[in-house]
């Protein structure tokens, strides 16, 4: 009977592992960029941009309007009173043919607000898309951060139950039993701190994707860090065509641009038409003659050419401003592709030191793991007491988790390099 329970014990907490969902870091990128409420909101904005984004609203096509009306009237007066019903209907149309090029330009100021509005969408992406890469990365970290934790404390437990039993046999001091259960009890506090990490991490990720449904996920991508060599030169050239943040400056630019033209727009004569046709019949019900009718049709059409003279200097200073906003504008342009350059070249340089660096922590590691190894054995043989083999062990504990951060630091000046030339939602959208 005990072993039947153990066996139905085993069989579900293979259920419960089987059953726990996998998480690519494709698919976690994919589910935030859906569920993402910024996002969202950001798309909605995109869309009334597009929609915005006609010849209608820019003025090109006449308005034509239709209206009818319906009157009663009953007069009382000492000849014949009578009853008059009137009816009338009338069409209209109004037409800018011409107002200095204004069209042209508010229809160029829509195409340039519907792309701004589009690369602002992108923008949002290439954060969402490294907010994802980073949290998810920074799971797998912590949990092999937890393996690392719980390779000590098993060590450490280990060593503590052969105390203990040493101890039982007479070969071991109470003095070094406790030196060992100490030892456990630190690690074991350091693993079940780790585990919380780990948890909060995974929270962190989840959030990202908006999901609620999930406590946890299993990710099947692996912790590691794969160097790419690149040219600076390379990359400066894919920031200036690539960068979204410089793309909207463009954009900023070319709409300040398209202002002072508008305001040169101001400066021309305006030529309109004004048509329309009305019908009226009017019908008179008399008590003693009977009804009578009467049409009356009206037909117009006007062209209308205005130009102002003089109104206070308002064009010149509206003008004269929108100038000197285009002049901030190419400032501003060419402090953004400054500081993007020196952005540029400190990011390569940390991604060239992080990439020695991560040499260094892995040669470090690899000398740490033998050196464990070798004191443990002579931990065992006698060779070292117990105090040399915890710091055998701390210092294991110290490079390990090292290696693990060098490999999470690489990753994430890695992900700011690709944000900043624009390279980062080919290489990760899905």
């Amino acid at each position: 009977m005990k072993y039947l329970i153990l066996l139905i014990c085993l069989l579900q907490l293979n259920l419960i592992s089987s059953g726990q969902q996998k998480l690519s870091l494709t698919d976690a990128i994919q589910v935030s960029l859906e569920n993402n409420f910024d996002l969202e909101i950001q798309r909605n904005d995109q869309l009334i941009s597009e929609t915005r984004n006609s010849w209608g609203a820019a003025g090109r096509y006449p308005y034509v309007n239709l209206s009818g009306e319906l009157g009663t009237a009953y007069n009382i007066n000492e000849n014949d009173n009578y009853l008059q019903n009137q009816y009338s209907g009338t069409a209209s149309v109004s037409w800018t043919l011409f107002d200095g090029f204004a069209v042209s330009l508010n229809k160029r100021r829509l195409n340039e607000l519907e792309l701004l509005s589009n690369q602002n969408t992108g923008v949002m992406i290439e954060s969402t898309i490294q907010s994802v890469i980073l949290a998810y990365f920074s799971v797998l970290l912590e949990k092999e951060k937890l393996n690392v934790y719980d390779e000590l404390m098993q060590l450490s437990s280990d060593l503590y139950d052969k105390a203990k039993l040493q101890r039982e046999i007479g070969s071991a001091v109470t003095y070094e039993v406790l030196q060992a259960q100490n030892a456990f009890l630190e690690d074991r506090s350091s693993f079940l701190l780790q585990k919380v990490n780990y948890k909060n991490a995974m929270r962190d990720l989840l959030f990202l994707m908006a999901n609620d449904s999930l406590d946890e996920c299993e990710l099947t991508d692996a912790f590691e860090a794969m160097p790419v060599e690149y040219q600076l030169d390379d990359l400066k050239r894919d920031m200036l065509t690539n960068n979204k943040n410089l793309k909207n400056q463009y954009v900023n630019q070319n709409l300040l641009n398209n202002a002072v033209a508008l305001a040169k727009s101001d400066f021309y004569p305006t030529l309109s038409f004004a048509g329309g046709a009305t019908a009226t019949r009017t019908g008179k019900d008399y008590e003693n003659q009977g009804v009578s009718w009467s049409n009356m049709n009206n037909f117009y059409g006007n062209f209308t050419l205005s130009f102002n003279l003089y109104g206070g200097g308002q064009k010149k200073r509206a003008l004269k401003i929108a100038q000197i906003d285009q002049q901030s504008g190419e400032v501003d342009l060419q402090q953004v592709i400054h500081e993007l350059n020196n952005q540029l070249k400190n990011t390569f340089e940390s991604y060239q030191v992080r990439k020695e660096l991560l040499s260094v922590a892995r040669e470090n590691l690899e000398a740490a793991k033998l050196n464990l190894q070798i004191s443990r054995e002579k931990f065992q043989n006698g060779s070292i007491n117990s105090f040399n083999f915890r710091d055998v062990q701390n210092l294991y504990l110290n490079v390990a988790l090292s290696e693990l951060q060098a490999v999470y630091q690489f990753i994430d000046v890695h992900t700011s390099l690709l944000r900043l030339t624009g390279s980062i939602v080919q290489q990760y959208e899905p």
